[in-house]
């Protein structure tokens, strides 16, 4: 792929440019920023260009498998493997392929779902950097840079970063590391120290609305309602198309949660939580930031400036009665206990009992704003 492929994102691609033409380019880079914002395009285009040498390289990058283009990514320890095996990408070359060739912008839930572990935490196992020292150890088949891609490098344990970290300081020649990385905090700092970081801000409306015309074939007010409603996100747009998709379910939970608080329903609240606590981790997360989006929206409409506001019509229903419920006396209090439960589920507590508790917080806080 290239840069044409990248939504958005003009100025990261000049800088990445320019670093090569001016010959600056340091042996590891960190592309970092918000989920959906094309951090992981960026990287792959980026590699593309890097690797691209005459028509032969160009067939091999278009399909993904240039000898000299390794990716490393989370993965999951299946039962079929055996006890003392550490999972590495290799494991699952042939799922991870496939979903590439889909598209550069996906979510960690696709990526669980193609590899069968919806309910499992993926992480970068001590096996896969042994593996990729192996790989880079190697001479360059086209006689050009080796790229390592490494996708989510903060889900590396620590046998796995110590190890990285090695090899980030001493690399193998004509060897650059990029990064795509959520959660540039959860890194060793070692490493951040190593790296030089390039922050990928949200895509810019006007971006995604250009490429929800010309890819999705969306009219202009459809394609500007989606984009609004994206927030710099190309996968939230994606998520914004499918009719039956996971905002649906979520806004169907979120009026539920706030109609079983306000008439203090402790059995359906527990049947609630319940619902909850069957989501993967990965999914009770998303469903809290879009709960806290909601809160958002709600507090926003009591001040009736609607250029504020991004809701579909369906929420906005919804909100027109329920946002008096939140106001400045329980909205900050509602947002944090949203972030500590995004906290706890974030350190496998037990869903159950997350929820179950915000449920009953929950009662409280809109009884409050009443």
């Amino acid at each position: 792929m290239d840069f044409s492929e990248v939504i958005g994102q003009e100025e990261v691609k000049q800088r990445l440019l320019q670093m090569e033409q001016e010959a600056r380019l340091p042996h590891a880079i960190m592309l970092t920023g918000p989920v959906g914002s094309g951090k992981m395009a960026l990287a792959i285009a980026f590699a593309s260009h890097l690797l691209l040498k005459n028509a032969n390289s160009k067939v091999m990058l278009d399909k993904l498998q240039h000898p000299d283009l390794h990716f490393t990514y989370p993965t999951i320890k299946l039962p079929s493997m055996g006890s003392d095996h550490k999972p590495v990408s290799d494991d699952f070359s042939r799922e991870w392929h496939e979903m590439l060739m889909q598209g550069p912008y996906f979510s960690m839930e696709q990526w669980l779902e193609a590899m069968g572990g919806e309910n499992q935490q993926a992480i970068i196992t001590a096996g896969e950097s042994d593996s990729l020292v192996k790989k880079l150890s190697m001479k360059s088949s086209q006689g050009g840079y080796k790229v390592s891609v490494i996708w989510q490098p903060e889900r590396m344990n620590i046998e796995c970063a110590n190890k990285l970290l090695k090899l980030i300081e001493e690399p193998p020649q004509q060897t650059l590391f990029i990064m795509a990385c959520n959660e540039p905090e959860r890194i060793l700092e070692t490493i951040r120290s190593r790296v030089q970081r390039i922050d990928v801000k949200r895509i810019g409306s006007d971006s995604i609305r250009a490429a929800l015309i010309e890819r999705r074939g969306l009219s202009d007010d459809m394609a500007t309602r989606v984009a609004r409603l994206a927030n710099g996100s190309w996968l939230k747009a994606m998520e914004e198309l499918q009719a039956n998709g996971e905002n649906e379910v979520f806004l169907n939970l979120f009026k539920s949660l706030m109609r079983l608080a306000y008439q203090r329903d402790i059995r359906g609240l527990k049947r609630w939580s319940e619902t909850l606590s069957a989501f993967g981790r990965e999914k009770q997360k998303r469903f809290l930031t879009y709960f806290m989006r909601m809160i958002r929206e709600s507090f926003m409409y009591n001040f009736g400036e609607n250029e504020l506001m991004y809701m579909t019509h369906e929420e906005e229903l919804f909100t027109a009665n329920f946002a008096r419920f939140v106001n400045e006396v329980n909205v900050i209090e509602i947002c944090d206990l949203a972030n500590l439960a995004i906290r706890d589920i974030s350190q496998n507590a037990n869903g159950k009992i997350v929820f179950f508790d915000f449920a009953l917080k929950m009662i409280v806080l809109v009884l409050k704003g009443k």
